[in-house]
């Protein structure tokens, strides 16, 4: 299995970081899930990813942990 670093990008105006940080948390725990991310791999690869909102839902709601092949 592979290891990668998702990553999402917000702009905030803020006077902390840890502020900034505790209205990113606010953003993403009452509006819609970002469908865009930066995903970075071992190599240090990075692409762009933007999700099919309806296949994103519909991954989400399967549990990929029970597959053998996960393993």
């Amino acid at each position: 299995m592979h290891k990668y670093t998702v990553s999402i990008t917000r702009e905030i105006e803020a006077d902390s970081a840890e502020e900034a940080a505790l209205l990113l948390y606010q953003e993403l725990s009452k509006g819609p899930i970002p469908d865009g991310y930066s995903v970075t791999d071992e190599t240090n690869v990075t692409t762009e990813v933007r999700l099919d909102r309806h296949k994103a839902d519909e991954f989400a709601s399967i549990d990929h942990t029970a597959d053998p092949g996960n393993w």
